[in-house]
């Protein structure tokens, strides 16, 4: 199977540092720094994507579990807030929310949140992030 990769390098100290992130694949270059992570600051930050990653593999999974039960989804669209907060004297992910909407012909709602929370315990991302809790809303449009 395949192997991804991804990497970073961090200039500085934690405060007056800044760094970079890429993507293996070439597709993202972006900074990244400690107000773009623990403040309002420009720039991306590992948070961030995780939740991009996250939302892609659900988003995956769950096409992938309704085309096996014979739907065609014509669109999912989902979002992933993943919380950073200060637990003790570090900081944890200690939650990951993911909203997903889907337009799917066909399908009653208990069918959907079915398959949903499927794709939500079966994507890898979801299994390899099982130490924050994560929820999941799941809306039929």
């Amino acid at each position: 199977m395949a192997v991804r990769t991804a990497e970073a390098e961090w200039q500085g100290g934690l405060r007056d540092g800044q760094g970079t992130v890429k993507l293996g694949s070439g597709a993202f270059t972006g900074s990244y720094s400690f107000p773009s992570r623990f403040e309002s600051g420009k720039g991306t930050n590992p948070e961030e994507l995780i939740g991009a990653a996250h939302a892609g593999c659900f988003s995956m999974a769950l096409a992938a579990g309704l085309a096996a039960a014979k739907f065609a989804p014509r669109r999912i669209h989902t979002t992933a807030k993943v919380h950073l907060e200060k637990v003790g004297e570090g900081f944890e992910i200690t939650k990951i929310e993911l909203e997903t909407e889907a337009e799917i012909p066909g399908i009653d709602d208990a069918t959907f949140q079915s398959h949903a929370d499927g794709a939500k315990k079966g994507c890898p991302v979801s299994k390899a992030l099982a130490g924050p809790k994560i929820t999941l809303q799941a809306r039929l449009v």
